[in-house]
């Protein structure tokens, strides 16, 4: 199992339908409305690390109303 916390800057006003929009996104565990630099904090969890790009890419970024996003893969615990 990966996990990967995705922070993430909304267009204003946006930030509700992008939260709304991302809960429905395969493999997200989690998603936070967060105060700070970040407006979104998703946390990702997988099978593989080459799952997550494709997530990244392909569902997140191309949400409407998402301005920017910085990705943080956890190292496993063992």
């Amino acid at each position: 199992m990966v996990k990967a916390y995705v922070l993430i800057v909304t267009n204003p006003g946006s930030t509700r339908t992008v939260l709304d929009h991302l809960r429905g996104i395969p493999n997200v565990q989690s998603v936070h409305e967060v105060m700070g630099p970040y407006d979104i904090v998703v946390e990702l969890v997988t099978d593989t690390l080459t799952d997550i790009p494709p997530i990244l890419s392909d569902r997140i970024r191309t949400v409407d109303g998402i301005q920017s996003t910085t990705s943080l893969v956890a190292f496993p615990n063992e």
